[in-house]
């Protein structure tokens, strides 16, 4: 299990944040992930960005959040309100479905903005069961291309309507100083993680 996470985590420690068949297109949906420091409901944007939204509801409607977590934080010294969170099934081959096809933020048309959810990769279509919270406008994870690489950023697919504040309290969370440095993510590993207790449309 170490190994997978290990696996997983190096594939996301690359920042800023630098596939699927065809899915009917579905509408804004609240989903509610309860946690011991409170809850964050999202709204997704399935209108947009059918298929991440698709894959995420999958992962909630068959249960595969519950119990899993967040696990990864990015703080900014001196701000209260930069970063991002991040959670979800951190590499638990149990839980994992097979990876989406990518939905650019010039084809959905959603930006990375304050509370943000989407999703990291590592190459096109290698997104699975893992995202991201934004806690401050953060452009550089839209599509750019004048950035190295692809060039095709992150799939943002919603948002966080209720609970920023809980996203700020896990962020502060204490952070392990030595787990994740070898492989360049030395003081962003939650110590300890945050359990998912229940993730569920609302």
């Amino acid at each position: 299990m170490r190994q997978d996470r290990r696996t997983v985590v190096a594939a996301l420690a690359g920042l800023p944040f630098l596939g699927g068949g065809a899915l009917a297109q579905v509408p804004a949906t609240r989903v509610a992930i309860v946690t011991a420091v409170g809850t964050i409901t999202l709204e997704l944007y399935g209108d947009k960005a059918p298929i991440t939204v698709a894959n995420f509801l999958r992962y909630t409607d068959q249960k595969r959040f519950d119990g899993a977590e967040f696990y990864r934080t990015i703080k900014v010294p001196g701000l209260a309100q930069a970063g991002l969170l991040q959670g979800g099934c951190h590499g638990d081959p149990k839980r994992l479905l097979p990876p989406i096809a990518h939905e650019s933020t010039d084809k959905t048309g959603l930006k990375h903005k304050v509370g943000t959810i989407s999703m990291p990769r590592t190459g096109l279509g290698t997104a699975r069961g893992d995202f991201f919270i934004c806690l401050e406008d953060a452009p550089w994870y839209d599509v750019n291309p004048i950035q190295p690489g692809d060039n095709q950023g992150y799939a943002a697919f919603g948002q966080v309507v209720e609970g920023l504040d809980v996203v700020l309290k896990i962020q502060a969370m204490p952070v392990s100083p030595t787990e994740g440095a070898d492989y360049g993510m030395a003081g962003q590993i939650l110590d300890p993680t945050v359990k998912f207790i229940s993730v569920r449309r609302v």
